[in-house]
This record gives structure tokens, sequence and C-alpha cells, in this order.
């Protein structure tokens, strides 16, 4: 997942905020948070300082995320385009709990079991809409929640229509929209089978029909083997 990650933000869009959660069947997840500093404070309102020139305490961010829901596995840091950067992960036991940590409050989640489908859902709603003054934004800023699911999907909403590769989607919004708190609305449906699960059952039964396929091999030379004896006698 960290190697997905880090991946993805080399070879696709940068963007001023990004969720991005790796789900498991069991409703746990890691959830990815890569956002600049000036973004954090107007869309979460958290304490940090926008000056790019300041101290940034990374206690401080671990501290914003920690929660009774929520451990706090890594905080690092960069910088682009002029702004600091921090990138944040958390794991969670219940994905449907994550609403619960103040940080991610703003959204509603859902994970449940219907029709024989599981279906997540999540629902992002106003932001902090804290002024930061001039950071730099140009207006072209853009914002996104990316879900890596565990199983085929087979449905979901993204305005994208397309599912990227290893089951990854994305929901993407401008910036400016989301500090106006224009809502974000999340629906995946998939199988309740894993990827990983179906993967490793195909493989077991590969080789389960290679083993047969030698063992009648073996079974048809000994058998014509001893038939030749037989006639030769």
């Amino acid at each position: 997942m960290l190697v997905s990650s880090a991946c993805g933000n080399v070879i696709s869009r940068k963007y001023e905020y990004e969720e991005e959660v790796f789900l498991g069947l069991d409703g746990s997840a890691d959830v990815f948070i890569n956002a600049s500093v000036p973004a954090l404070v107007s869309l979460r309102g958290a304490a940090l300082p926008v000056d790019p020139s300041a101290r940034l305490d990374r206690q401080v961010v671990r501290e914003f995320y920690r929660s009774p829901v929520t451990e706090v596995a890594s905080v690092t840091t960069s910088r682009r385009d002029g702004r600091r950067y921090v990138h944040v992960r958390l794991s969670v036991a219940d994905i449907r709990n994550l609403g619960t940590a103040a940080p991610l409050a703003w959204s509603q989640y859902r994970y449940q079991e219907k029709d024989g489908l599981f279906e997540y859902s999540q629902v992002v709603q106003a932001s902090a809409g804290k002024e930061v003054g001039n950071v730099g934004w140009t207006g072209a800023e853009m914002v996104a929640f990316r879900v890596h699911l565990p199983s085929k999907v087979e449905f979901h909403n993204s305005p994208s229509r397309t599912i990227e590769r290893g089951n990854i989607i994305i929901w993407e919004q401008s910036l400016s929209e989301r500090r106006q708190g224009a809502p974000v609305e999340i629906v995946v449906r998939m199988q309740p089978e894993s990827i990983l699960f179906r993967t490793l059952l195909l493989f077991g039964l590969m080789m389960a029909a290679v083993a047969v396929t030698f063992a009648a091999a073996i079974w048809f030379v000994k058998t014509r083997k001893t038939g030749d004896q037989e006639i030769k006698s």
C-alpha cells in the first residue's frame, strides 16, 4: 500500500488535499491524508502555520489526527509549489466509526452488506471554511477522495466512470468547491470475496490440475511399460 501510494503521487495529478482509503472486506481500513498545510487549515481548521518558512511540528499534526478510533501510524512532510505538505497514515478498525474523529468528521461513512454485495458509501459535507490569506493558490487546485477496494467492483458512482489499476476509484472536486462545502457522494458496491482470495484459489486449482496431469502421465507411462513387458513375455 505504501509503494502504491508513493508511486501514485509520482505519476498522477497532484492534489492540494487528498484522502486515500485502503478498505478491507472486514470494514477495517488504512487511510492516507496528503494535504498542503493551508488546505488543512482552511478545510479542516487545523492549528498549523501557513507560512512555509515557519516551523512545522509533526507532533502537533499527530495529535490533530489522534482519536479513540484512529491510530496514527506515521506523519511526514514535504514541500511543493512554495507550500508545506503533510502526509499522514491512519489505521481504523471500523471505517463506520471514522467520522467520529474530528479531522474526518466532515464525512459520514457507511459499510454494509446489501443484496449479496458489500456497499461502501461516504458523504463529504461542509468544510471548516477558514480563511488563510494569499498562499499561492491559482484557482486550479483540486481535491480528491480515492478508494482502494479489496474485491471486484459491481457498481460505483464516480463521475470519471473508470476503475484504475487494482480496483482504485477516485472522486475529484475543485478546491474552491470543497471550501464552499459542495457535497461529495461516494457509493461503491463490490463482491463479498477478495481479489486476493480468488487469485489464491485460482492458483491452487491450477497447481492441483498440474499435479493431477503429472500423476496421470506417470501412471500412463508405468501401465504402458508393464503392458509392453507382458507382451514380450
